[in-house]
């Protein structure tokens, strides 16, 4: 990657992280300086001039520019783990605030019991998949069995969440479909019994036509997530895809549950 393709990419991510174009563009200008005028600044991003006072007023006000008063006047960038911190507490404090909102304006739920509805999701990409699942670890109350076919899916993120699961007296069963992820797993887990499967048509063939299951995961045996790839694909956020099923009448979960039960061995199934 060239200097300009880093350069683009960061401002970029600046204006992801809030910036205006010509802020994001003067910034990264002066990063490149010691201290410059606006005329300096103009040269190397490109912004025109007369906006550049613009720019770096508000990047002053946001606490990522610092300005000399001399004439003509110096500007110069804070240090970068400075800006770093200041754009991090930015962001955070706007997820915060969404947080915040997002509760207040949370639809209330129906008087209905939570097991006698049943529904059916799909989530695309591996990251709303895992963040899915980590969610579903999370909430659960007496139980979590999880069949894990495809080792990429392994994460320390995930290691925690079933460790705070376990710690809070969640049962806890862990099936591999391999022995190296058995393996992986009673090493993280040695107090937990993992079995593995032998349920060798999960996997499928690596070819990228032939869709494989990544994940199968059942919570208090009313919740199932059950996400399926295509080894061969070179994307592998984007081919990952994974339905979410809830309700404990929902046939699906009672078709699940029986699966998992079978692979894991031992899991008490009342609807057998």
């Amino acid at each position: 990657m060239t200097k300009d393709d880093t350069t683009a990419e960061a401002v970029s991510l600046l204006q992801e992280l809030g910036l205006q174009e010509y802020e994001a563009r003067c910034f990264m200008a002066l990063t490149q300086l010691s201290s410059g005028t606006a005329k300096d600044i103009h040269e190397l991003s490109e912004v025109p001039r007369t906006r550049v006072y613009d720019a770096v007023r508000v990047l002053e006000s946001q606490g990522l520019v610092e300005v000399q008063h001399s004439n003509p006047q110096q500007y110069r960038s804070v240090g970068i783990d400075e800006a770093v911190r200041t754009l991090r507490q930015k962001y955070n404090s706007r997820i915060d605030t969404l947080e915040s909102h997002l509760e207040r304006i949370e639809r209330q739920e129906t008087a209905a019991d939570d097991d006698e509805i049943q529904e059916v999701w799909s989530l695309t990409g591996h990251e709303a998949i895992e963040s899915r699942t980590i969610d579903l670890i999370e909430s659960a109350e007496s139980e979590v069995a999880l069949l894990v076919v495809d080792e990429r899916i392994l994460s320390e993120t995930l290691y925690s969440a079933l460790a705070d699961a376990s710690d809070r007296g969640v049962s806890t069963l862990l099936g591999g479909q391999t022995a190296e992820i058995t393996e992986r797993l009673e090493e993280e887990f040695p107090s937990t019994r993992v079995f593995e499967t032998n349920l060798n048509w999960l996997h499928g063939r690596a070819t990228v036509n032939e869709i494989a299951i990544s994940r199968i995961l059942l919570v208090d045996q009313t919740r199932l997530l059950i996400s399926s790839y295509y080894p061969g694909s070179s994307d592998d956020d984007a081919s990952e895809q994974a339905i979410f099923a809830g309700g404990l009448g929902n046939g699906m979960v009672v078709l699940l549950r029986r699966l998992v039960s079978s692979g894991l061995a031992a899991v008490d199934d009342p609807g057998r």
